[in-house]
């Protein structure tokens, strides 16, 4: 077969196996120089298995990599680099007390950490493409996008001409998010072969020039953007038609269920994760929690289900005859007790929410004895509760008792998702609902949420991809450094504003 002029890798047959379960299912794909190719599918479909192999991670159990035409063998990261081939993971790999300089250099046995002539090339390359790093910079000093910046110099530090970045604006601001977008586009103008592994459609339609779509380990098919909408790359991406809209009904009545005033938690170090923050949710509201990665959402989550301790402030709940009771200070345990209807879904699903080794009516048991009724339960509610789960989520399980640890991330969410609504809680707090879940199922939560809200429920919504916030919620509250940064419409304002007050809040009340 005949090479494209401008193909840098070409993948024929890959398969991948784990076990049984068949990751990748001889995939055929190529990856063009001067192109940025963005790499969609569902959780699950193999798409960071796939470029593990190219980055040497994994080996493939079938097929072959050509590069420029001829054949090659990637046993190891290593390798990868002596082939041009760098990948950028979500989770970056820096030793926090050097500074970007050494980091940068560190495992490469010919630089002898001659810091002169790598603050040298690190300038380079930083003009070339339009970096912005202190090299001698320390990395804890850092945001998570200088941190970002300094994993893509270092590939490019290595020699690499083809990149990989793994969900690479996971945790970006907007602002942030524009910043790395000009950096690929100009790499892709020197002649970069770019795929960027991502979820989020918008951006996809942005900065990509074609998309490859995985679907279950196997290649659907490579389109150009330009080509395309968000709702056919869906189908692609699911196999069938989804609904992509957000309903955002107004509740008739609102009231006030929770009001947080002046709460300060304080972390074993001295450290303040939230410092006075003040704020109220109301029934029939979805209120969004936006803020770059430890603001301090989880803390703040935690704090009003007696999981994290205050040192300061107050957290009322108001029971539906205004009378208000006061949660600081009470145990979780305590809070059931006293009649406060309160579900959360934690970012640790397996440490705070389910039993890793109980199967799905073993959790529902769970919830039966947390809400206090008795150590002798009957079964038959559980398995009830297990298997309307189990449907209208689609959760992939072989059966209701099979233990939820052996379940793919995506799917453990839906029955932690699941069981806290069917709760019916008159509080229910979400943190990173729908990390990890495809497309379809995404928008089933998103729904869930709604129609809790439309019940009269006050929803606490922790996201990360500031567009589903804008659509979703009523009001969002933006956190920066533990505090509150702002309280807005979310009908009114624009990922940019967020953006801002995400980041800027500390610099001008330092002012």
């Amino acid at each position: 077969m005949l090479l494209e002029h401008n193909c840098a890798i070409e993948m024929r047959g890959i398969t991948k196996r784990f076990g049984q379960v068949v990751a990748n299912d001889s995939i055929d794909m190529r990856i063009n120089r001067g192109e940025i190719l963005a790499l969609l599918g569902e959780n699950g479909s193999g798409k960071t298995t796939l470029m593990n192999m190219l980055s040497g991670i994994y080996q493939p159990d079938e097929g072959e990599i050509y590069k420029d035409g001829e054949r090659i063998f990637i046993r190891s990261p290593r390798e990868a680099y002596g082939y041009g081939i760098g990948m950028i993971h979500q989770h970056y790999k820096l030793i926090e007390v050097f500074t970007a300089a050494q980091n940068i250099v560190l495992g490469l046995d010919d630089e002898k950490m001659d810091l002169r002539r790598t603050n040298e090339k690190v300038m380079e390359i930083c003009s070339r493409y339009g970096f912005e790093v202190d090299p001698s910079r320390k990395v804890y000093d850092m945001s998570v996008s200088q941190k970002q910046t300094i994993e893509i110099i270092k590939v490019l530090y290595r020699g690499a001409d083809i990149l990989v970045l793994d969900e690479p604006t996971a945790v970006l601001t907007p602002q942030e998010t524009q910043k790395l977008f000009k950096v690929l586009l100009n790499m892709k103008a020197d002649g970069k072969a770019i795929v960027i592994i991502t979820h989020k459609l918008h951006e996809v339609m942005e900065v990509s020039d074609k998309v490859a779509v995985l679907r279950k380990g196997k290649y659907i098919g490579t389109v150009n953007t330009s080509e395309t909408d968000p709702q056919a790359l869906t189908d692609m991406m699911v196999g069938h038609a989804v609904t992509l809209n957000i309903e955002r009904p107004r509740y008739p009545e609102p009231k006030r269920k929770l009001v947080v005033e002046n709460l300060t938690c304080v972390d074993n170090e001295g450290v303040r994760k939230l410092d006075r923050v003040s704020f109220e949710a109301n029934t029939g509201e979805i209120l969004g929690v936006a803020g770059i990665s430890g603001s301090g959402q989880k803390e703040l989550l935690e704090a009003i289900t007696g999981l994290y301790p205050v040192k300061e402030g107050s957290i009322r709940f108001v029971r539906d005859d205004g009378s208000e009771a006061e949660l600081v200070g009470m145990t979780p345990r305590r809070i059931r007790e006293t009649g406060v209807g309160m579900a959360f879904v934690p970012e640790d699903r397996l440490g705070m929410g389910l039993v890793g080794s109980m199967g799905m009516t073993g959790n529902m048991m769970l919830r039966s004895w947390r809400n206090g009724r008795g150590a002798f339960l009957r079964k038959k509610e559980p398995e009830d509760l297990a298997n309307g789960i189990w449907k209208e989520l689609d959760v992939v399980t072989p059966s209701i008792t099979y233990p939820v640890r052996r379940l793919s991330g995506g799917n453990v969410q839906k029955v932690l998702v699941g069981r806290e609504i069917a709760g019916n809680p008159q509080v229910l707090m979400t943190a990173y609902a729908v990390r990890g879940l495809d497309i379809n199922t995404s928008y089933t939560i998103y729904n869930l949420l709604t129609e809790q809200k439309m019940k009269g429920v006050a929803v606490l919504y922790v996201g990360e991809d500031l567009d589903v916030l804008i659509e979703l919620a009523d009001r969002i509250l933006v956190l920066c450094g533990g505090q509150v940064a702002g309280c807005v419409d979310a009908r009114s304002v624009t990922k940019e504003e967020i953006g801002l007050m995400m980041t800027q809040f500390n610099a001008k009340g330092a002012e």
